[in-house]
């Protein structure tokens, strides 16, 4: 059975309905930065993911190519993530989507080095006819934070993270996002087939201790 990241790290990845703490280590990313109404069509963020996409699955059928990977395992490609931020807001101010700034990405596996995201990166560009030029290679050691499932549209958010304030406060944590460290999503639905309210999304916010 091909490894699968939610399977295997569901502390990171299966959060509760209610707020819990995690300490979460360091991994590496596919990576697009950008900014902009996330819902726009073919606006940069849509483009961002089929690039994304691109890569991760140029990296998980290397095995079928010449390309060989030291240490390759068959892997399932874990899901979309973003780190979302405004600049000048504090918190997020859904009614204005195009101020949004965002990194989307996609987890690799720890074998796949700096020089295997290059030569995917040019494989996909020349196997896809998609620029790729605009992805990185990214490492993140998010640390303390505070996570939980959220059931529903991504507009109904603020209720849920207005739980994890909460539960923050009780328990002597405050939230600890700034210029390095951001609101974080991780998409466990599939947004093109999922009905909104049906939708679950991981919510991440680091945290500090008070």
């Amino acid at each position: 059975m091909p490894f699968d990241f939610k399977k295997e790290y569901k502390e990171f990845y299966l959060p509760k309905n209610t707020p819990e703490i995690v300490d979460i280590p360091k991994a590496n990313y596919i990576a697009v930065r950008g900014k902009g109404d996330p819902n726009e069509e073919n606006g940069a963020y849509q483009q961002a993911i089929g690039v994304l996409y691109a890569i991760a699955y140029t990296l998980k059928m290397s095995h079928k190519s010449d390309y060989k990977i030291e240490g390759f395992f068959e892997y399932v490609v874990p899901p979309l993530e973003g780190f979302w931020w405004q600049e000048n807001v504090k918190g997020v101010d859904y009614s204005n989507k195009s101020t949004f700034c965002w990194i989307s990405m996609i987890r690799v596996p720890d074998f796949v080095k700096r020089e295997d995201f290059i030569w995917a990166v040019t494989t996909a560009m020349k196997k896809k006819k998609t620029d790729c030029s605009m992805a990185e290679f990214l490492t993140v050691e998010e640390g303390l934070c505070v996570q939980i499932m959220h059931e529903g549209a991504y507009d109904d958010e603020p209720a849920t993270v207005a739980l994890m304030d909460a539960f923050l406060k009780e328990n002597g944590y405050s939230n600890d996002m700034n210029e390095t460290r951001y609101h974080h999503e991780i998409y466990l639905s599939d947004a093109r087939k999922v009905a909104p309210e049906k939708r679950k999304t991981e919510i991440r916010h680091p945290i500090k201790i008070n």
